[in-house]
């Protein structure tokens, strides 16, 4: 899979940033409304929420290199490739859903969709034989990206994912079989492999949204 047009955009969007800092007001606006559940620091908020997005926007062409690699060597592409392509392309061709969004902020839009939309697809494998496609979980840093989206508009991506999810074409027959569930153990116990050849999978489960003491906080490395 290429992600080089993902990797162009990107750093499109952070010059497109850096010269407005448009996303930086977004953020400053609606610090304020955020549920509960996300505690921020006591200063410097806008540049350590920034910085998340950035590092969220970031792990997209990573995810996507990752998942089409593993999958490739489990024999499952024939499932994740499609799925992936879709990833991509919702940087290469905006749904008419982010119409009048731009940098940054638009690729915050686009990268929720493109996590949710992997976030998906491992649901899918983990409900079919109990055994995720990738060891990834970007279900806390999700939550986090979907408040500063805010409702009701992070719902409308949360429904377009599910309605690509449901038109692609693929049989329930394909993530129950024997062949599917061998391939899976498979790649399970080759795990500290695959990690040291994706770094990104294990950056993933650094940032997100913790429970220490009964108070959630989010926690950046």
């Amino acid at each position: 899979m290429d992600t080089v047009t993902i990797r162009h955009a990107i750093n499109s969007a952070k010059q497109h940033e850096k010269n407005t800092g448009q996303l930086a007001r977004l953020l400053e606006a609606r610090t304020g409304g955020l549920h509960h559940a996300i505690q921020l620091p006591e200063e410097h908020v806008v540049p350590v929420l920034l910085n998340f997005i950035t590092h969220y926007i970031d792990h997209v062409p990573e995810f996507v290199d990752a998942v089409d690699a593993i999958a490739t060597d489990a024999g499952l592409d024939v499932y994740t490739e499609p799925v992936m392509a879709v990833a991509a392309d919702f940087f290469a061709q905006p749904p008419e859903l982010l119409n009048g969004h731009s940098g940054l902020t638009a690729l915050m839009d686009e990268a929720y969709l493109a996590h949710r939309l992997i976030e998906e697809v491992n649901d899918r494998f983990m409900a079919s034989s109990g055994l995720p496609l990738v060891p990834m979980d970007m279900t806390r840093s999700n939550l986090i990206i979907h408040h500063l989206i805010s409702e009701p508009f992070a719902n409308q991506l949360d429904q377009a994912v599910h309605l690509i999810v449901n038109h692609l074409a693929y049989t329930e027959d394909l993530f129950s079989s024997d062949a599917l569930v061998q391939h899976l153990s498979k790649t399970r116990t080759n795990w500290a492999k695959e990690l040291k050849k994706w770094p990104c999978l294990m950056d993933s489960m650094a940032i997100q949204l913790t429970l220490r003491n009964a108070n959630p906080r989010m926690v950046f490395h």
